[in-house]
C-alpha cells in the first residue's frame, strides 16, 4: 500500500501531464507552429489555426474589398439616381424635427428621383426655338409687269426694284464647294457629337469665315413633325451655332440663324450646355446640316444667373455640339 506521500506525487505527475497538453511525441498544440490559444465564454480553452499574411503575388491578385472603386463595382449614374443616390451599404438619408412636445425626433426617408415621364405625369410639349428662318421657297418670284405700267415708278418712290434676299446672297458664297468627305452620318434613336475643331475645315460664309460641319440627314423622313434637338456644351466658352439645311447638290434651301438658346447649367455629371429647337419640315430636298459660327455672335456673351450671380460666358469658334431627332407623339 503506497504510502500518503507516493500518492500526492503520483497525482502532481498526472496533473502535470494533463496541463501540459499530453506531450506524448511533441509539443503541446499550443507551442506548435500557426496556432494560437483562446477561452470560450465556458472557461474552456479553444486553438484556433492562424492566418497566413498573403505573400506580395498572393496580394496582387486578391479581389478589391468592397469599399475599392473598381471597372467592375464603380457606381452607374443612372442606376445610383434610381435608388436616390443612396450607395449600398449606405444608411437612408433622413431629416430631424421638432414634435409639439419640443422633443428632437428624425425620420428616415427614400429620395424619390424618378423623372416625370417615370411618374406617368404628361409633359408639356417642346417649344420650338425663336430664329430668323429664311427658305427658298419664300424668296419673292418675278412677275409680268401690268399694262401701262411706269419703269420708273419704283424710282420715284425710293424703294429698290430687286428680288434679291438673304438667303440668295447667302447662296453665292456657299456651299457647292464645301468639304464632304469628312461629313458625319446621322444616328438615329441616340445624341451623337459634332465638333468644329481646330483642324474642322473653314469656309467664308457671308457671315464671315467659320470652320463648318456637314452632317448627312437621314433619308426616310415622309413625316414634318418632330424637331431636331441641338446642344452646344460648355467649355472654356460656348459655340453659338447657326445652320443651314442643303440640297443634294449642296445649294442652300433653308438657313436658321439668330437662334434662342435656352441655357442648363452643369450638374455633377455633365456639363452645362446651350439648346436649341429646330422644326423638321419632312422636304425631301433638305439632305444635308451645315452647322457653322457668324462673326456677329463671336463679338458677343451669354450672360446666365447663378446662386453668386450674373455669370458670362464667351462665345467661341470651337467647341462640341450634340444632336438628336426628337418625334413628336
Amino acid at each position: 500500500m503506497a504510502t500518503p506521500r507516493l500518492l500526492i506525487a503520483v497525482g502532481c505527475l498526472a496533473l502535470g501531464a494533463l496541463l501540459s497538453g499530453c506531450q506524448i511525441g511533441g509539443a503541446t498544440v499550443e507551442e506548435k507552429e500557426g496556432y494560437f490559444s483562446w477561452v470560450d465564454e465556458q472557461g474552456r480553452v479553444r486553438y484556433s489555426p492562424i492566418a497566413k499574411p498573403a505573400t506580395k503575388s498572393e496580394s496582387a491578385t486578391s479581389a478589391p474589398s468592397d469599399d475599392e472603386l473598381t471597372s467592375e463595382n464603380y457606381p452607374d449614374a443612372e442606376e445610383l439616381r434610381r435608388k436616390g443616390y443612396v450607395r449600398d451599404g449606405e444608411g437612408k438619408p433622413y431629416f430631424t424635427w421638432r414634435d409639439a412636445e419640443g422633443r428632437v425626433r428624425s425620420t428616415y426617408y427614400q429620395p424619390d428621383t424618378r423623372t416625370d415621364e417615370e411618374k406617368g405625369r404628361q409633359t408639356p410639349p417642346a417649344e420650338i426655338s425663336q430664329a430668323s428662318v429664311f427658305r427658298i421657297s419664300d424668296a419673292p418670284g418675278t412677275t409680268k409687269p401690268v399694262a401701262g405700267h411706269d419703269p420708273n415708278a419704283l424710282a420715284v418712290l425710293g424703294v429698290e426694284d430687286t428680288d434679291d434676299d438673304y438667303l440668295k446672297r447667302f447662296s453665292r458664297s456657299c456651299c457647292q464647294s464645301l468639304e464632304t468627305r469628312h461629313h458625319a452620318r446621322w444616328q438615329e434613336g441616340r445624341e451623337f457629337a459634332v465638333h468644329l475643331a481646330g483642324d474642322s475645315p473653314e469656309h467664308r460664309f457671308l457671315s464671315g469665315v467659320s470652320p463648318y460641319q456637314l452632317v448627312a440627314l437621314p433619308q426616310a423622313r415622309s413625316r414634318n413633325e418632330g424637331f431636331y434637338r441641338l446642344r452646344s456644351y460648355a467649355h472654356n466658352g460656348v459655340v453659338v451655332p447657326s445652320v443651314a439645311f442643303l440640297d443634294g447638290n449642296l445649294r442652300p434651301v433653308r438657313l436658321v440663324t439668330d437662334l434662342v438658346l435656352d441655357f442648363e447649367p452643369e450638374n455633377w455629371h455633365r456639363r452645362g450646355y446651350l439648346e436649341a429647337r429646330i422644326p423638321v419640315t419632312g422636304s425631301a430636298e433638305e439632305r444635308w446640316m451645315l452647322l457653322f459660327t457668324r462673326a456677329a455672335d463671336l463679338d458677343n456673351q451669354t450672360v446666365v444667373e447663378t446662386r453668386q450671380g450674373p455669370r458670362k460666358i464667351p462665345h467661341v469658334r470651337t467647341g462640341e455640339l450634340g444632336l438628336t431627332l426628337v418625334e413628336a407623339h
